[in-house]
């Protein structure tokens, strides 16, 4: 039984899902703040900054659903702040938008209980979107941040493997 399943660590579920909150918060200031100015991209940055927060705690708490949304959304924010197209820029902001909308809503469904994650959320716009956000993305390399660690840069095929993963 994991950390997620566990009745006794309810508590520990519960202040997740209440820091998430607060860091869903700052998500949807960037995101505002990019809509209302796309060159903003350092905004895209700093979403991916937040995100990886929430994603780090999801891991440790064994919410593995909510940690690989949170990594693609990790990959869309680092890899889109490479992008100088201010109308590529808005559809990346409005898709960060229902990014963060259904993170919000796999947070609450875990804070009540309900842990069927992507199962249970119609899902099949937003995977729309992205797979054609993935093929914008194709040429994109990402080189002012490191990924996953000093030496593995973000690429297209870790975009791909991220959604195969959440079934997208």
């Amino acid at each position: 039984m994991g950390l997620i399943d566990d009745p006794s660590m309810k508590e520990i579920i519960v202040e997740f899902c209440d820091e998430s909150l607060e860091l869903l918060d700052e998500l949807e200031a960037c995101l505002e703040e990019l809509e209302e100015d796309p060159t903003k991209t350092a905004k895209l940055e700093q979403f991916g900054q937040v995100i990886d927060r929430i994603m780090g705690a999801a891991k440790s708490i064994g919410a593995d659903e909510i940690a690989t949304f949170c990594d693609l959304g990790k990959a869309i924010g680092y890899k889109s702040s490479q992008i100088k197209d201010v109308a590529l820029l808005e559809v990346v902001a409005a898709i960060l938008f229902d990014a963060h909308d259904l993170l919000g809503r796999m947070v609450d469904q875990l804070k009540t209980g309900n842990d069927n994650g992507l199962k249970s959320l119609n899902t099949q716009a937003f995977v729309t979107r992205l797979k054609w956000l993935q093929d914008k993305f194709k040429n994109i390399e990402r080189s002012s941040v490191a990924y996953k660690n000093d030496k593995e840069v973000l690429d297209q095929t870790s975009i791909d493997d991220l959604m195969s993963s959440l079934g997208l």
